[in-house]
This record gives structure tokens, sequence and C-alpha cells, in this order.
């Protein structure tokens, strides 16, 4: 006797797609990492101590109101210190860095 083949049922069950996860603001994300960044860099340099100190300040009014103004401010004086360093040749500081800073202050 031959055995019956069952078939799949054809009704599958739709495969429900994920509701899509909220990205977060990625300028702001960007102008603390380059407020970050910019400040690692002035420490390493042992260079403009009161541009640190502001910027250390900015970041933390950034982290209790989310405000980012103050953020796109310093970065902005530090562009300026860092192009002057470049004039300078002074080790570690390169365009690139420059540029990255200038792109996220463009988020602005």
């Amino acid at each position: 006797m031959a055995k019956a083949t069952s078939r799949p049922s054809a009704a599958k069950a739709s495969a429900k797609k994920a509701p899509a996860k909220p990205k977060p603001k990625a300028k702001t994300v960007n102008i603390e990492k380059a407020s970050l960044d910019a400040l690692a860099k002035l420490k390493t340099l042992n260079i403009e101590h009161q541009l640190q100190a502001d910027i250390e300040w900015c970041i933390g009014s950034y982290h209790a109101d989310k405000n980012p103004v103050g953020l796109f401010d310093m970065v902005n004086r530090a562009i300026a210190i860092f192009k002057s360093e470049l004039q300078k040749k002074t080790k570690g500081v390169t365009a690139k860095l420059i540029s990255d800073f200038e792109k996220a202050v463009s988020t602005k």
C-alpha cells in the first residue's frame, strides 16, 4: 500500500516586521564626540587650559539639558586653535582632525 504524502498547509503565517527603532540624533552625538575629541587633543597638547575648562563645563551642561549650542561654540573655538597649531606644525594636529571637527560643526 502506498503512503499518502502530506502537503504543507497553504496558509502560512505571514512574518511580522519588527517596529522600526527610533534612531538617535546623529547631530548631537557627533558634536558631543567632537567635543570630547577636541578636549582630549587639547589636554594631550597641554594648551588652552581655559578652553579645556569651558569644554568640560559645556559637556556637563549638555548632559543636564541636552542643548548642544555650547558644544558647537566650543568646537568652533577649538578649530581656530587647531588651525593655528597646524600652521606651527605641531605634532598630532592634522588637516583630517580639523576637517572632522568642521564636519561635526556643519551638522548644526
